[in-house]
């Protein structure tokens, strides 16, 4: 198993010359680091630390004013905590490469679908698969409804984007008849100005979705409705009255999911209803131009949508340097301080986005009101243990990047706790970080210490800082009963990132043969054993109530009408939240919560303790049972095979580009027959590790690969015509965004773990690089009139190291 790398002889050379070399074995983390400009990064001296300066500017005059922890309190903890703990974080990496390179070998040794006996022993002698936990419970505490108690959809989005992450602040609350206008769940014609008979036909799909969700009694319905107005009762109380256009009058048919409103003459000006712990807000105004259309002057139908949404420094984020994530920590803070807004422009008119404040009504069950907030509650979901980062250097070692990131979340969630944010996020005083990428419970272990340590040295109560479990790598679903034991204290979710978790099922058996068509990998069986030994483990060992059992992400952001048809699937299978790409797609997706009583769901599983239990060792062989493709692919055609390289080449290309190119981590990308996908480092994943496998097992070749790449460089090329800022790859196939496209693949195999953050980064520091050299290129050659000559003069050289010395771990 040696150390491939391009050399003279390799054919790859002469097609990319000047595609860097690396030496990187599989199983091995000796990595080259982030391609950086040779002149050191600007430090200041933080205690034994050397930290960006303009990072350190940030924290101490940013970041901790406020929160009463002075910077030398925050630097000299951080560096106390780094000093123990990065240690341990190398050592963890190092224990999974010694996994990898024990199921390398034994598959070499025994090719093809293992004896389930034999690999099963394999796996416990190696401490693969962990020793039992003793019995337990969660017992997590001080966790806020919307994760304990109320099941709802859950938004992701990177933190790095202002006026995205602010739209998904705001999201808890959606127009229903916006998104039914401007989605497919309404056939037909949408582009163009307001169409009135298209407005007329959402509010028919509104009134059926009324109809299920808060039926009226008899036999009327809310299309019948021609008036809402509020009775009110001795002692406070009041009832809905609803006019009908026969001239008669109807109530609800369950009295109880009035919950509030707003007075107006003659009628409400705002009806609350709720049902399963949601709410929807009826809008009367006759006097407004959609109001004016409706009988009953309804103006709108707000639905109480994403719950919660979690601000992703991670997998849809792309922060590659101190700069970068200097605007995610920055954009953090801002969210937990409740200040942070986006200047947009509005019909011609320019406004201030801001994050919404609480909202009130009358309460309809007596005197006082109900108040609900206009928020979704924000998790931050922080970077995994294998990323490392310069911003901060221990000596001269990078330092685990997640270490960094929970001072800093921990520190501007502060904000909040004390009370000096214009808005409340948590109402519990807690913080919620989502931890992905962990491989067993020594990491779980590891993560829930890491926790404490923070806490102690910002001040915060033990169990303030709870941390949200991705259940997305191949050791972590095999082990979760342990992984949950290990942060049990902490624990507000388990939830099922079925695209990594796909990404790492290639690369954990990347040498037991060809795997299965990308297509039919979500159909084999350790598939649905992992979605349903997800839920089984949250429902039995007590989750339920204390957090939350979620689903993966509906990627297809512009198929709405299919995702209102089958995502209510994850509901009734017991999750009690699920993944959702847009605002939109939120609001349509808490529809699902209205049809399913999810804690019914739970609680009927929870009375079935004894069938969950029973399925466990069932599940954990479907677990381990490898999706290989039968007889090594020998069956496949050539165009079935083909068919599966364009696609994984086509998204892999578009994705890379506007990473690398871009700066962009998450994005609608078309795919090769133009449906836009939501695409981030996960999708990216599978599609890199799932050509590296085919090449490594000759189901595909390298003239195959570098040809089909190049003629999807051509595709994605065209696909972004006219695209602001876009790098074409063709014809020079010799960009930043070209070479990692290519490292990814034929370097696929030896990247640990298959993760493509590093490769991504060290090429998006390059494109970074190039981009400032041309920025110097341009001001020299201006004409400066007397300056001219002195203008004219070459830019300064800006030197970048194709194959800088290596570090630790990538």
């Amino acid at each position: 198993n040696k150390a491939r790398s391009c050399s003279q002889s390799d054919p790859r050379q002469e097609r990319a010359p000047t595609m860097m070399k690396l030496t990187v074995g599989r199983g091995h983390r000796a990595a080259t680091t982030v391609a950086r400009r040779l002149a050191h990064v600007p430090a200041a001296a933080a205690g034994r630390l050397r930290v960006d300066d303009k990072l350190k500017a940030f924290v101490d005059d940013e970041l901790l004013p406020g929160t009463g922890v002075a910077p030398s309190k925050f630097w000299d903890g951080l560096s106390s905590i780094l000093e123990d703990m990065a240690p341990r974080n190398r050592a963890l990496l190092d224990r999974r490469d010694e996994l990898q390179a024990q199921l390398d070998a034994w598959h070499r040794a025994y090719p093809g679908t293992p004896d389930p006996t034999a690999y099963a022993a394999l796996l416990e002698h190696s401490g693969y698969l962990a020793p039992a936990a003793p019995p337990f419970e969660v017992c997590s505490q001080h966790v806020d409804p919307e994760l304990a108690l109320v099941a709802g959809p859950q938004l992701v989005c990177p933190v790095d984007n202002a006026r995205f992450i602010v739209n998904a602040a705001n999201a808890r609350w959606g127009s229903l008849l916006d998104a039914i206008y401007g989605t497919d769940v309404l056939p037909g014609d949408r582009a163009g100005a307001y169409k009135p008979e298209r407005g007329a036909a959402a509010f028919g799909v509104a009134h059926s979705l009324l109809d299920e969700s808060f039926p009226l009694e008899g036999e009327a319905t809310w299309s019948d409705v021609t008036a809402l107005s509020v009775a009110m009762r001795d002692g406070g109380s009041a009832s809905l009255q609803l006019s009908l256009a026969s001239g008669g009058e109807a109530s609800l048919r369950d009295g109880a999911q009035f919950v509030g409103f707003l007075p107006g003459v003659p009628t409400a000006r705002s009806v609350l209803l709720g049902k399963n712990g949601l709410h929807v807000e009826l809008q009367v105004d006759r006097s407004h131009r959609i109001g004016a259309t409706h009988a009953a002057g309804i103006k709108d139908v707000q639905v109480e949508s994403a719950l919660s949404a979690i601000c992703d420094m991670e997998d849809s984020a792309c922060t590659v340097d101190a700069a970068d994530k200097i605007v995610a920590y920055g954009n953090w803070l801002g969210l937990m301080r409740g200040e942070l807004s986006v200047p947009m422009s509005k019909g011609g008119k320019e406004v201030l986005r801001e994050m919404n404040g609480d909202r009130t009504w009358t309460s309809a069950a007596g005197p006082g009101s109900v108040t609900l907030p206009g928020r979704a509650l924000l998790l931050c979901r922080n970077v995994g243990l294998h990323m490392y980062t310069d911003a901060v250097m221990l000596g001269s070692e990078e330092v685990p990047e997640g270490i960094v990131d929970a001072m800093v979340t921990a520190a501007a969630a502060m904000h909040d706790l004390q009370g000096n944010s214009r808005v409340t996020n948590s109402k519990t005083g807690s913080v919620y970080i989502v931890k992905p990428k962990m491989h067993g419970p020594e990491e779980g272990a590891f993560t829930a210490e890491l926790f404490s340590r923070v806490e102690g040295e910002l001040g915060l109560p033990l169990h303030t800082l709870k941390v949200g479990v991705m259940d997305e790598e191949r050791r972590t679903s095999l082990n979760l009963r342990q992984m949950m034991a290990a942060t049990k204290e902490r624990l507000f979710f388990i939830n099922t990132g079925f695209l990594d978790r796909t990404g790492d099922e290639i690369h954990t058996s990347m040498e037991a043969g060809p795997m299965m068509l990308k297509a039919d990998l979500k159909g084999a069986p350790w598939y649905s054993n992992y979605e349903e030994s997800n839920v089984d483990c949250g429902v039995a060992l007590k989750l339920v109530g204390k957090g939350q059992i979620g689903k993966g992400m509906w990627a297809a952001p512009d198929d709405m009408a299919k995702m209102v048809r089958d995502k209510g699937a994850q509901l009734a299978a017991g999750a009690s939240t699920a993944w959702v790409p847009s605002p939109t797609a939120a609001t349509l997706h808490a529809l699902h919560y209205h049809a399913t009583s999810v804690k019914e769901v739970q609680g009927g599983m929870a009375a079935r303790a004894a069938e969950i239990a029973s399925r466990a060792s069932s599940q954990a062989a479907g677990l381990m049972t490898i999706p290989l493709l039968p007889a090594g692919g020998k069956s496949l055609s050539a165009d079935a095979i083909q068919r599966d390289l364009d696609n994984n080449a086509q998204g892999l290309l578009g994705y890379v580009v506007r990473w690398v190119g871009q700066g962009v981590g998450c994005s609608k990308v078309p795919d090769f027959d133009n449906v836009q996908l939501m695409e981030d480092r996960a999708t990216l994943r599978i599609s890199s590790q799932h050509i590296a496998n085919w090449l490594h097992h000759g189901v595909v070749n390298e003239e195959q690969v570098l040809e089909t790449v190049k003629r999807m460089a051509a595709v994605v090329d065209k696909q972004n015509l006219g695209e602001r800022g876009y790098k074409p790859l063709a014809p020079s196939f010799d960009g930043p965004e070209w070479h990692a496209a290519l490292e990814l693949i034929f370097k696929g195999r030896d990247i640990p773990n298959g993760y493509t953050e590093e490769t991504l980064s060290r090429w998006r520091r390059v494109r970074k690089a190039m981009e400032e050299v041309e920025e110097v290129e341009q001001l020299f050659s201006k004409d400066a009139g007397g300056g001219k000559d002195e203008l004219k003069k070459p830019a300064p050289e800006v030197q970048i190291s194709p194959s800088p010395p290596p570090r630790p771990h990538a």
